[in-house]
């Protein structure tokens, strides 16, 4: 036998005769209880065992929102300059505190909002983000329980059920795992699908006059392409929505999306609110350095390409939103942003379907923008020259279509 395979037979015997080193598990219980009559939720943390954590420092932000920090006598609770740090005390710890849940931006509307019947919010803001502290060898097991007010009958979450009003927080992108994504409570009416391998549940409170059976069916229309697309299969999906006074659009977060009520699946100018969405949740493409028509175009530019490919819109319905975009667009010069507003996004669709076709054609149709879209989710952060990376390579060589003065 050769002398230099000796260490990695050595390696291998080691690996299946010595024990894996196991973590240490700690439960995190996040409780949460609305209180309408107050417009807050009360929420605790419960550590099992605070001495696997050093500290978690929390963004409050400058709002004001949480309120009322409390914690066991021998625990450490420090508030200072938008953060507050909280020093958990050994054996079983507690944190409590209260936060406001509605919330009304600059137009009146709404993206947050209890009323006496129900609530619904993100959880990103019951529990606001932290850098989690914590000792060697420790996983934190994080569970979240809703208490509900008299008479509300239930709760959905875009995480897994195990037990009433109960569920399962585990975000493998985080070390901090927090209840993340859209909640909806209270006098609810829901529709549930299985769609491929997740679960779905659209869900409204009660009278406000969401459409869960059209949505359900619209999902299940575009879902093959949608996976074809983004292959990416998550346990559970939650579509929640409501009427006015809500924002009047629609808003994406972890394994869940908001639509209000009053927003039709597919616009007269040939999109979908409902596909865009649909496109930013299971994309997860966020971008920086002034390159959000990125993330917003590819939302857009699938919100048309996947009701088409599902055979949802003829080629002269194609050409009619292809003439549109262009109208709407035409006095754009530049994507280069840090937030894309509809022309800028319009304009990037434009940029988007022509690249497809440059793609298609160079590569005689083994490549299309289908292959750029997914080599962006791989990346944390986007930037418009990692666009053009990803682009020129499947092209193997310089674009055309992105040696354009609207990327500069």
């Amino acid at each position: 036998m050769p002398l230099r395979q000796l260490p990695l037979i050595a390696a291998l015997v080691l690996l299946f005769v010595a024990p894996a080193h196991a973590a240490k598990q700690v439960d995190l219980d996040y409780v949460v209880k609305f209180v309408p009559e107050r417009d807050v939720a009360e929420v605790e943390l419960l550590l099992e065992d605070g001495s696997a954590v050093r500290q978690i420092d929390f963004n409050l932000g400058n709002e004001g929102s949480y309120i009322d920090f409390e914690t066991d006598a021998e625990g450490s609770w420090e508030e200072s300059g938008g953060r507050g740090v909280w020093r958990p005390v050994s054996g079983k710890a507690r944190l409590s505190y209260q936060v406001k849940v509605s919330h009304q931006r600059k137009s009146g509307r709404f993206d947050a909002r209890m009323t006496e019947d129900w609530a619904l919010l993100r959880g990103d803001d019951l529990v606001p983000a932290g850098r989690l502290d914590q000792k060697d060898g420790v996983r934190l097991t994080s569970r979240m329980t809703v208490v509900l007010p008299e008479g509300w009958t239930s709760v959905e979450t875009g995480w897994p059920r195990i037990g009433k009003n109960r569920f399962r927080i585990d975000n493998r992108e985080r070390l901090f795992d927090r209840p993340t994504g859209w909640i909806v409570a209270g006098k609810l009416g829901t529709r549930r699908v299985k769609l491929g391998e997740t679960d779905v549940t659209v869900a409204a409170p009660v009278g406000e006059g969401l459409r869960r059976m059209d949505i359900v069916t619209m999902m299940t229309f575009v879902w093959p392409e949608l996976q074809s697309v983004f292959p990416r299969d998550p346990k559970k999906l939650l579509v929640v929505g409501a009427g006015d006074p809500m924002w009047r659009g629609g808003l994406s977060g972890p394994n869940s999306l908001f639509m209000h009520a009053d927003r039709p699946l597919v616009s007269e100018n040939g999109t979908s609110s409902l596909v865009h969405e649909l496109v930013h949740v299971f994309s997860r493409i966020t971008d920086a350095d002034r390159s959000d028509w990125i993330s917003e175009g590819l939302a857009e530019y699938y919100a048309i390409e996947l009701v088409r490919r599902a055979g949802g819109m003829s080629e002269d319905r194609y050409q009619l939103v292809r003439e549109h975009l262009t109208k709407w667009s035409r006095k754009v010069d530049t994507l280069r942003t840090e937030h894309s507003t509809g022309p800028v996004t319009a304009k990037a669709v434009l940029l988007l379907q022509d690249l497809d076709r440059e793609i298609r054609t160079r590569s005689k149709s083994r490549h299309s923008l289908d292959d750029v879209a997914r080599g962006l989710m791989r990346l944390n952060k986007v930037t418009t020259e990692d666009f053009i990376d990803i682009s020129e390579s499947l092209l193997g060589g310089g674009s055309k279509v992105l040696d354009t003065r609207l990327l500069r």
